[in-house]
């Protein structure tokens, strides 16, 4: 589960990481009352607002109806409420975002924090994610911050670091220690950015997280280090342990096609083909959508309906799948095991009636009873195209969309 950044902060500022601290607001008028409150309570008199939304590269996004970058800094109290107006409602487009881009909600009204002091403030990139090649955390961290961090990879690889850390040990103080000096940091900065380190992976462990990257960590100009942006994805198998945070989810950042599948207790994704698919089990869907491919067409979904789907799962399915436009077949694969295949063409017939099917469909069944299955199909009166096997399926309902396009 994405979170926005000013979610992820909170979390951060619970484990003890230094944050720029903010305020969200979505109107201007509130963004100007959080504005004042922020000044009292940190001195600022500079304001940074930034577009809450799920994508990245949002300084270098542009806000499509009024030219408005992302991330933009106010210069006073007396500019944050235009500076607001110029993002709240509009779509912001980034490298991220498709050409329509995403509208925004919220903004969060921060801090201004690279102040000039005693030393310069320095920007560095952070990371903690899983490596499932090694089964373990990684680290990975640069003294090239505030950027991409792929084109750093690209353009410059050896400043790219990581440190792997053992789960059963949990981060060392040495690694700690190793990584505030390959930042080449001294004194005070050494202390913080080791503190910073250590908080940031008992953030990540402790909120059960997939990955969290700060972009960038600041040192300040009196040596602090704090957490200037954050982007954290949580691992949504734990959240049944975190409710607080799976209260946090934003489903109007994602596709409403999902989210009314995932209600329906199916693993849906939206692709751009044009064959719907309908299957039980992950790895029998992504063995489909390859098959589909090899004939010569393209998938337009990945849909798991469950080892225990019942038919009003199955019509629901069958009308998600069709809500997309550009759907022109269906083929449904199902190998029932803890399904029986009669249940699943009592739902494929229920549905097809329901939804006033006008695509071409496929079937393919097998497994427990699986000729009660197909003579449920026979005998609906509908035209629903039977296939033997996986090539079967995929070779007809290939076919059957060419003929009716």
């Amino acid at each position: 589960m994405n979170l926005h950044e000013f979610q992820g902060k909170s979390i951060l500022k619970q484990f003890g990481v230094s944050i720029q601290e903010g305020r969200v607001a979505s109107t201007p008028e509130e963004a100007h009352a959080v504005a004042v409150e922020l000044q009292k309570e940190t001195g600022t008199g500079w304001f940074v607002v930034k577009a809450q939304i799920h994508a990245g590269g949002r300084g270098k996004g542009t806000v499509t109806e009024t030219g408005s970058h992302g991330v933009v800094l106010a210069k006073g109290l007396e500019h944050v409420k235009d500076t607001a107006a110029g993002i709240l409602g509009g779509h912001l487009v980034t490298a991220q975002t498709s050409d329509k881009g995403k509208q925004v909600n919220r903004v969060l009204v921060a801090q201004d924090v690279y102040e000039p002091g005693d030393s310069e403030p320095r920007e560095f990139y952070m990371s903690v994610l899983l490596d499932r090649s090694q089964g373990r955390n990684i680290i990975m961290y640069s003294p090239q911050g505030g950027m991409d961090i792929e084109a750093v990879a690209e353009e410059s690889p050896d400043q790219i670091f990581k440190e792997t850390v053992d789960p059963a040990l949990g981060l060392r103080d040495f690694q700690a220690r190793r990584i505030a000096f390959n930042f080449g940091l001294s004194g005070k900065a050494f202390k913080e950015m080791v503190k910073f380190v250590k908080s940031l992976y008992a953030a990540y462990v402790g909120s059960d997280a997939s990955m969290f990257e700060i972009n960038p960590v600041l040192k300040t100009s009196d040596d602090r280090v704090i957490a200037v942006d954050s982007k954290v994805t949580l691992d949504g198998n734990s959240l049944y342990r975190h409710p607080d945070y799976a209260a946090m989810r934003d489903t109007s950042e994602e596709d409403a096609t999902e989210v009314e599948a995932g209600e329906a207790g199916l693993n849906y994704v939206k692709l751009d083909g044009n064959v719907g698919c309908m299957v039980n089990g992950a790895g029998l869907a992504m063995a489909t959508m390859d098959i589909i491919k090899l004939y010569g067409s393209e998938p337009a979904n990945f849909l798991d309906v469950g080892g225990g789907a019942t038919e009003e799962r199955v019509t629901a399915a069958f009308k998600i799948i069709l809500s997309d436009p550009n759907v022109k077949g269906i083929l449904v694969n199902i190998f029932g095991g803890i399904m029986k295949c009669d249940i699943i063409a009592s739902g494929v017939v229920a549905a097809a009636r329901e939804t006033s099917l006008s695509v071409p469909l496929v079937v393919r069944l097998e497994g427990t009873n699986v000729e009660k299955g197909k003579e449920i199909m026979a005998n609906s009166g509908l035209t629903i195209i039977p296939a033997d096997n996986l090539a079967d399926a995929a070779d007809k309902i290939t076919k059957a969309v060419k003929e009716a396009a």
